[in-house]
């Protein structure tokens, strides 16, 4: 580390920084990151600069040509971030000065490192937002998919862990891509409150130049400019916003993980997840572990913490800026990281992962999972629901006794319970009888399944 490095604020300073400051105060070994994204920044700022007369034509030309440069040098990988100069912005400012001399000074004009870090969290969050909802959209796709091939199985819905009611399951997997939708939706949300340009806050409270932030925040395709510059600097509540967004995709992807790891069981045998997505013991041989769908709820909790993080980072803080929002960076590129590999993993999961038939159906033989319907064929017999309720209960107790299912019960064994059942009861038992009788808009009505699986392929065909 250079300890002769000069500081951008060094002016009033009588004395360097010792050398244990500058390691515990730097930020570049993180926010190096966010280097297209303050170069972008300020490609749009000293184009705003010439326009207002506050540089030439000539030293704008001259700092966007330097800045691509920096750029290019960077993402060849000989970029050489230096920890001496605290963070990414500094960094790209002194390699921009080194390269195009007196007019690189300029560029910092009626701009703050307080404005300019809340604008690239502001661009690099929009960028990761598409990047994120693209995820989330080939996750749709790939349960959708699943929904089409497998459609027609029926396996048993449950509640408390229990057996339910039957289901398809390709309900089931269409309930994953509704959640997965409200998670783009909020997303789409938090973009349209993360629109607004900071810069031009400047530290704190302005600038007594004459500035034209408007111009800059269109140049960089943001709906307006933050209308309190205090504000402007001092707000991460889209960084904190944008973290609660992955951790509800987070819980999304853990709950999925969880139902399929107890699914592969040897008890339930639901799912076979390929090879290639299971790992083994270490010295158990006949090992097949769901290692990745683990990890993916252990790294929900992990996410979790990081929105955590960023609220107690903020709770006490009083405006404007405070240097304790350097540590946002931390929690926020980790959540972002986190989320976008378990998206990535758990779409080549689902995509190879193939659901038995056989054990499905099976289970649906269990649980008098068309108990339901049968009170609801009393229900239209006339008879009030809570009654049916407890005249099914005594049926399934009665099947329990002599070890039946509900469609093997003879009809005078059920009339012994109502008077009003009659031959047409068989019509409404067994699992597939059920299905067939579900009506009611959004249920697992295989007419309606069908028609939301067209809806939902019509629409993720268009990205």
């Amino acid at each position: 580390m250079n300890m002769k490095q000069k500081k951008p604020w060094g002016g009033r300073f009588t004395k360097q920084t010792a050398a244990s400051v500058e390691s515990f105060t730097e930020s570049v070994s993180f926010d190096w990151r966010l280097c297209q994204h303050d170069i972008e920044g300020s490609i749009a700022h000293a184009t705003m600069l010439a326009k207002c007369n506050l540089i030439t034509e000539k030293e704008k030309v001259a700092i966007i040509k330097g800045l691509k440069e920096v750029l290019a040098e960077i993402r060849s990988g000989k970029f050489d971030f230096k920890e001496s100069l605290e963070d990414v912005h500094m960094n790209i400012e002194s390699a921009l000065i080194e390269r195009i001399g007196e007019a690189g000074k300029k560029l910092h004009t009626a701009r703050s490192r307080n404005d300019q870090i809340a604008l690239d969290l502001r661009l690099w969050i929009r960028d990761q937002t598409h990047i994120m909802i693209h995820l989330l959209i080939s996750l749709q796709r790939e349960f959708v998919k699943k929904g089409k091939m497998f459609f027609g199985l029926i396996m048993p819905g449950f509640t408390h862990l229990q057996h339910a009611q039957p289901v398809l399951l390709s309900h089931y997997l269409l309930a994953y891509v509704e959640m997965l939708e409200r998670d783009i939706t909020r997303l789409r949300d938090c973009l349209a409150r993360l629109s607004k340009s900071p810069l031009g806050a400047c530290a704190l409270a302005g600038t007594t130049l004459p500035t034209d932030p408007k111009f800059t925040a269109k140049l960089l395709g943001f709906d307006g400019v933050c209308e309190n510059s205090m504000d402007a600097v001092s707000d991460r509540d889209f960084c904190a916003e944008y973290t609660f967004c992955l951790s509800l995709i987070a819980m999304h992807l853990s709950r999925l993980c969880e139902e399929w790891i107890i699914w592969c069981n040897d008890e339930m045998k639901y799912i076979e997840i390929s090879d290639a997505y299971c790992t083994g013991s270490s010295i158990m041989p006949q090992k097949k572990n769901p290692d990745v769908l683990e990890l993916i709820r252990g790294k929900c909790g992990r996410v979790f913490g990081h929105l955590t993080s960023l609220l107690t980072l903020l709770k006490g803080l009083p405006l404007s800026y405070n240097r304790d929002m350097q540590e946002d960076k931390v929690a926020l590129f980790d959540a972002a990281d986190t989320v976008h590999d378990s998206l990535s993993i758990l779409a080549e999961l689902v995509a190879n992962t193939k659901f038995n038939r056989e054990q499905m159906t099976a289970a649906c033989e269990k649980g008098f999972i068309d108990a339901t319907a049968l009170a609801e064929y009393l229900v239209k017999k006339g008879v009030p629901f809570r009654m049916a309720h407890e005249i099914v209960g005594k049926i399934v107790r009665e099947c329990i006794r002599v070890q039946c299912k509900l469609s093997d019960l003879q009809l005078e064994s059920f009339r012994a319970f109502s008077s009003v059942i009659e031959a047409d009861v068989y019509k409404v038992l067994g699992v597939e009888n059920c299905i067939r009788n579900y009506q009611s808009y959004g249920s697992t009505a295989p007419g309606l399944v069908k028609k939301r699986i067209a809806y939902w392929e019509k629409k993720l065909s268009k990205g």
